[in-house]
């Protein structure tokens, strides 16, 4: 019989109800502490161990609450590399919009579709992603609590709540002192609260975050503000539309909208240009197909989405998810049938 103590697992109503979920790896011998951590997580992203890092100590737990449909969670960790691949993102079902706020440590070397984010001298504080796209960073030593919230909170600034992935905040960006206040001040009393108190202090946050990622972007904050986003959702919805056809360009885009190229230049530019925006979306469209439609060839598939040859399609995909579309379709077929 096994003399190990069991790894810390904790499931229990806190009164008023928000239940809450307690995790730590410190029952765990040394040598298992980062893989049992990674089989803890790995619902909702992959932790990606080297075998150096699994000779290291390693420390980490994370209290996780839920208010009806609100999610926060209170962790501490040591540094890691984690990734949500797409071809992870095919195969389940995790679609909310996270927001990490570093009370310590921060994040670096953030990747998403097939760029890095320029985290700046520092690493970020405070880190927005879609769990319906991949991301792979470097998580530093930190204690960092986490909001994941509903898409209809972000699109009430974000036109294309799609647009706030990958974005980062820094200390000293406006709004970000006082939003690190109240997300402690919240760690710190939750387990206190009633549940109707949780809820609207994580939903304060939520807002908070939501509209200092706005300022940032030039979403939010005046009646400029308010034009570009009105310009955004028309031309997100003009992209959507005509997404298949091979002729969608920017040029075409301006052409058919009428817009100023300058200001719609700038709008775009945080997801590497309008170009980059449209070829971004087809991909995600693509991949998402050759998970559904197995059925369908790939060059179907290609020729579907507006690419203008196989070739073109398939150096696009290996750049955005470093696989060709037919190793993707195997790997996440591959992973429902594990499931």
């Amino acid at each position: 019989m096994s003399s190990r103590a069991p790894t810390v697992d904790i499931i229990r109503p806190l009164e008023h109800g928000i239940a809450r979920n307690h995790f730590s790896v410190l029952g765990e011998p040394p040598e298992r502490r980062l893989l049992a951590w990674r089989d803890r997580v790995g619902h909702i992203i992959d932790v990606v161990p080297s075998r150096s890092d699994l000779e290291k100590p390693f420390q980490a737990s994370i209290d996780r609450f839920q208010v009806g449909d609100l999610v926060f969670t209170d962790c501490r960790s040591d540094l890691m590399m984690l990734e949500r691949s797409q071809a992870r993102i095919s195969t389940d079902q995790v679609r909310d919009f996270v927001f990490h706020v570093f009370l310590k440590g921060g994040v670096e070397n953030v990747s998403v579709r097939a760029s890095q984010r320029d985290s700046g001298p520092l690493p970020a504080s405070i880190l927005a992603l879609d769990m319906n796209q991949p991301v792979r960073m470097q998580r530093l030593a930190c204690r960092v609590l986490t909001f994941f919230v509903p898409g209809e909170l972000v699109q009430k600034v974000f036109p294309d709540p799609e647009a706030i992935h990958g974005r980062m905040l820094h200390a000293s960006m406006p709004l970000v002192p006082l939003i690190i206040d109240h997300v402690a001040t919240l760690g710190g009393r939750i387990a206190t609260m009633s549940a109707a108190e949780a809820d609207g202090a994580i939903r304060a946050a939520a807002e908070l975050l939501v509209t200092a990622f706005g300022r940032q972007a030039g979403l939010s904050g005046d009646t400029r503000a308010a034009a570009r986003a009105a310009m955004f959702a028309q031309v997100r919805r003009y992209i959507q539309a005509h997404l298949t056809e091979s002729n969608l360009s920017p040029e075409n885009v301006l052409n058919a909208l009428g817009l100023p190229r300058p200001t719609l230049y700038r709008l775009f530019q945080h997801e590497g240009g309008l170009g980059a925006y449209i070829r971004h979306l087809r991909l995600r469209r693509a991949a998402d197909e050759l998970v559904r439609y197995s059925h369908v060839t790939v060059i179907e598939i290609a020729y579907g989405l507006g690419f203008k040859s196989a070739s073109d399609f398939t150096r696009a995909f290996r750049r955005a998810y470093d696989m060709a579309p037919q190793d993707f379709r195997a790997l996440a077929s591959s992973r429902l049938q594990s499931r």
